[in-house]
């Protein structure tokens, strides 16, 4: 698959205002300052499709953008660390839980997971609800270009193990820069897969 085009579409803070075109929807989401935007604006080909930010937090909305005019590509809030009020991280929990657990077109979810750093536990836990609910999933490694091959297959093996615990076989797993595009094609092909199926 290549993405042609991309475009942004509406913004929302309840999955029951979301586009209802019957469209299928992929969603990527991850703790915050994970590399999100990044990663979307490198598969789209575009510098600022997603507002991208060192502050953590910048997405706050569910945020639906048209794929070539056939899919949506859904930007979730990230979870986790954010500097933001206990009641403005509810919401945002609420609005999280009810787009995976009622959100009929979507197709997949894709987990953003920085790789630089051991396993997290707010992350296990997001990945091990995903599965809980029967929500397909792959997960998505981010800024491999931060550091040495060696320590971000260490991170990733720890991480694998970690979720081996509790599942029987691993999500499809991707590795990933945005800085240099590495992971793209490997990465939209699948996406391409999940389509086609």
């Amino acid at each position: 698959m290549e993405i042609n085009t991309a475009s942004f579409v509406v913004s929302n803070s309840d999955y029951r205002k979301c586009p209802d075109t019957g469209l299928p929807e992929l969603a990527f989401i991850g703790r915050s300052n994970v590399g999100k935007s990044s990663l979307i604006n490198m598969l789209c080909r575009s510098k600022d499709m997603a507002k991208t930010s060192g502050r953590p937090g910048k997405t706050q909305l569910i945020n639906h953008f048209i794929i070539n005019n056939s899919w949506y590509l859904v930007d979730l809030p990230g979870y986790g660390y954010a500097k933001i009020s206990k009641s403005a991280r509810e919401s945002w929990k609420k609005m999280i839980t009810g787009y995976f657990l009622n959100r009929e077109t979507l197709l997949s979810a894709f987990v953003l997971i920085d790789s630089r750093i051991p396993p997290q536990e707010i992350d296990l836990q997001f990945v091990s609800f995903l599965g809980r609910n029967g929500i397909p999933l792959s997960i998505v490694f981010t800024k491999t270009d931060k550091q040495s091959q060696r320590v971000t297959a260490q991170n990733v093996n720890k991480f694998k193990q970690a979720l081996l615990q509790e599942w029987e076989e691993l999500p499809p797993i991707f590795l990933t820069s945005s800085a240099t595009s590495s992971g793209r094609d490997k990465l939209l092909a699948y996406i391409d897969q999940i389509m086609q199926q």
